[in-house]
């Protein structure tokens, strides 16, 4: 997805971290409230935070495993090393040779990272490892020699090789604004290798991409619409942020989101479901619809607006969703203007979408988006959010009680009152700053994104 990570990484998602460790834990007076099996499955759920303390203290060996199953889930905003786990499983469910690529491009970009001396926190978080993922993937799913064409191996490594270099870079400019890079990394590069050799290439020839000039097919209709293929095609739209069009592989994806976060799982189905819907407003051809090309771009969106880079609200419930939409659209004129281009849409119009949404100004407190020093999981985020609420709260009646003894002392003094002029934000961050100075140093709630 934190003062020099957000510099270091500017993500996206994306996913996760183990932010405000000493602030979200739990007293002693507390533990004997949490019985013995909601601890048990606190160990397994959310980010996992205990889990990545003791993969810190041991050798490379142990470590690198588990920043590989976090970059996999890092695609879906989740900081979770189960959640990878299921991923990659339903992967090989996909295609075995698809999943050997993207561990492969996991794995080098992991390795990448850790040699050019890009920030531990972020590696250990899966931040460097997830546009890695994707780039040996996709390289492999727009081959056109097929499964078990080894020589495929040359460009998947150099092309991940170079994520955390392209990351580093785009990181610096826009963590001027605060901003996540998500998956910019993996659509510049792999967008860069299919242009470099395409179709008539001799060693590494990819698929033919035609202009989609013409988006109606006369022989699809509302009378020709098959409804369990259009349930399932919200699942299988899950899956295709990974280029899977399996049921089964959405499903053990959405498991895994479920695993981290129920929130995610929720926003997940909620945005491919209206990309679904609106590829239908759209009079889109059916079969692109029931394999999920419509739905993965506005599930990432939905998931990333819908509590991830904002407190989930119901204010920001409904922006997700409005964000899902705009993200279809994108998605329709992305895919027409590329294919010109012989280039795939990638996951362009999520990155421009998301981007657009997060740079938004309101004055409705409910709509805030968070620092991304301190972004994390959905239910954490709120945590969170409340935590500061509360001690704004006592901080206001504190300076309140103080103003009112020094009032006679500091007449012309004026009252300058923080929350009034700065956005929400920089409120947040302030907040953070007075409240839990040792929070600056923590950088593991940085998983936003690179």
């Amino acid at each position: 997805m934190l003062p020099k990570i957000s510099r270091v990484l500017g993500r996206g998602l994306s996913g996760m971290t183990t932010s405000m460790d000493n602030n979200h834990q739990p007293s002693q007076g507390e533990a004997p409230h949490c019985s013995f099996p909601f601890r048990a499955v606190g160990l397994f759920t959310g980010d996992m935070r205990r889990c990545g303390e003791w993969v810190k203290r041991q050798s490379l060996v142990i470590q690198l495993p588990d920043c590989v199953f976090r970059g996999v889930a890092q695609v879906m905003f989740v900081n979770n090393p189960l959640s990878g786990l299921l991923i990659v499983i339903g992967l090989f469910l996909q295609n075995p040779w698809w999943a050997l690529n993207g561990l492969l491009g996991t794995l080098v970009s992991t390795v990448s990272a850790f040699m050019l001396g890009q920030n531990r926190e972020a590696i250990s978080a899966g931040l460097y490892g997830y546009n890695g993922t994707l780039v040996g993937i996709l390289i492999a799913v727009f081959s056109a020699k097929g499964s078990w064409y080894w020589w495929l191996f040359l460009p998947n490594v150099f092309m991940s090789m170079l994520c955390p270099v392209v990351s580093s870079a785009l990181s610096s400019v826009a963590s001027k604004w605060d901003l996540p890079i998500f998956t910019l990394p993996f659509n510049i590069l792999v967008c860069l290798h299919i242009a470099a050799t395409g179709a008539a290439h001799p060693y590494f020839p990819e698929v033919d991409i035609q202009p989609n000039n013409h988006l109606h097919h006369l022989n699809d209709s509302i009378q020709s619409l098959t409804i369990p293929q259009l349930f399932l095609s919200v699942p299988v739209g899950v899956g295709q942020v990974y280029g899977c069009d399996s049921p089964w592989t959405g499903g053990l994806i959405l498991l895994a989101l479920l695993l981290c976060s129920p929130t995610l799982c929720f926003h997940a189905m909620l945005g491919s479901a209206a990309g679904m819907f609106a590829g239908l407003a759209l009079a889109a051809p059916h079969r692109d619809i029931y394999t999920g090309l419509w739905g993965y771009n506005s599930a990432l969106s939905c998931i990333a607006i819908g509590g991830v880079f904002y407190v989930i609200t119901w204010q920001t419930h409904l922006l997700a969703l409005i964000c899902a939409l705009f993200c279809a659209y994108m998605t329709s004129a992305t895919s027409k203007l590329m294919s010109v281009l012989a280039l795939p849409a990638c996951t362009w119009p999520f990155c421009l979408s998301t981007l657009i949404f997060l740079l938004i100004s309101s004055e409705i407190p409910a709509i805030c988006r968070l620092p991304l020093s301190v972004v994390s999981y959905p239910e954490e985020n709120r945590r969170y959010r409340r935590q500061l609420k509360a001690s704004e709260e006592a901080q206001h009646s504190q300076q309140n009680g103080s103003q009112e003894e020094a009032r006679p002392k500091e007449k012309g003094r004026p009252n300058v009152q923080l929350q009034a002029e700065k956005g929400c934000s920089e409120c947040v961050k302030q907040t953070v700053k007075n409240t839990f100075p040792s929070q600056q140093q923590n950088l593991s709630g940085c998983w936003w994104r690179i």
